[in-house]
């Protein structure tokens, strides 16, 4: 593609951005109307309308991301390089283990439990109060930097842009709820990986990660490795 005036800006970095901006409105909306909608449906019933909203709407951005990664100007072309594959697929692995922490109660999540807000201060929460943001950082470090495209660079910076968002949105709620015990919670974690460690106000047990939902956390990782090829393939066929 020409690389003069802004030839690079196709219809698709448009829809990208348009789409982040959805799921950002309708996700953080629907997060913040959690208090008032329990009250009136009850915890499982707002899980599962939760889901039912925020499923399909992030299925749609990944398919529409893996259709049109390539779109815009070709940036960088290190795919070739030795030990770039590695690297990045090491960086995909650690992201997953930030983006789905075994802090999270599954059977909660699949509204089989009665789904709660927890404030938790165990785990991966000492390394960084929201492992979300950090995990997501790290997964568009990696594809941005393997795949190379403005198109990749743009859905990057959105993604960024929200998680950094869900980090101030989501400890107002946090102290909304619990007050001044998150206040305390807060002052002894931090959101930048590792900070509260280094400067002593945090320590790691290690003892606290061997638990079964990090084995489910590492199968997921190995399913997305054998079934990533097929994966591409089967989204290819989405025609949009």
């Amino acid at each position: 593609m020409s690389m003069t005036g802004v030839s690079w800006l196709s219809t698709s970095h448009w829809i990208i951005l348009g789409l982040l901006l959805g799921f950002a409105i309708t996700h953080s909306g629907l997060a913040a109307l959690r208090p008032w909608a329990e009250k009136k449906i009850g915890a499982r019933l707002y899980r599962i309308l939760f889901a039912l909203v925020s499923i399909p709407f992030a299925t749609v951005l990944i398919i529409y991301f893996f259709n049109h990664r390539y779109d815009g100007w070709q940036l960088w072309q290190v795919q070739q390089v030795k030990g770039v594959k590695t690297f990045v697929w090491v960086l995909s692995a650690i992201s997953f283990f930030f983006l789905y922490p075994a802090t999270f109660n599954l059977l909660e999540i699949a509204a089989i439990q009665k789904p709660q807000v927890h404030l938790y201060e165990t785990g991966i929460i000492r390394i960084s109060r929201h492992p979300q943001m950090v995990g997501q950082i790290i997964w568009c470090i990696a594809h941005t930097l393997w795949i190379g495209t403005t198109f990749t660079l743009v859905t990057s910076l959105g993604l960024i842009t929200h998680h950094l968002f869900a980090v101030w949105h989501g400890d107002r709620r946090l102290q909304q709820r619990y007050g001044e015990a998150f206040i305390a919670v807060k002052q002894r974690t931090s959101v930048i990986p590792f900070l509260a460690i280094i400067d002593g106000r945090q320590s790691l047990k290690w003892q606290e990660f061997f638990r079964p939902a990090y084995i489910g956390v590492l199968g997921f990782i190995l399913l997305l490795w054998w079934g990533h090829p097929w994966l591409i393939q089967t989204t290819a066929r989405v025609y949009w």
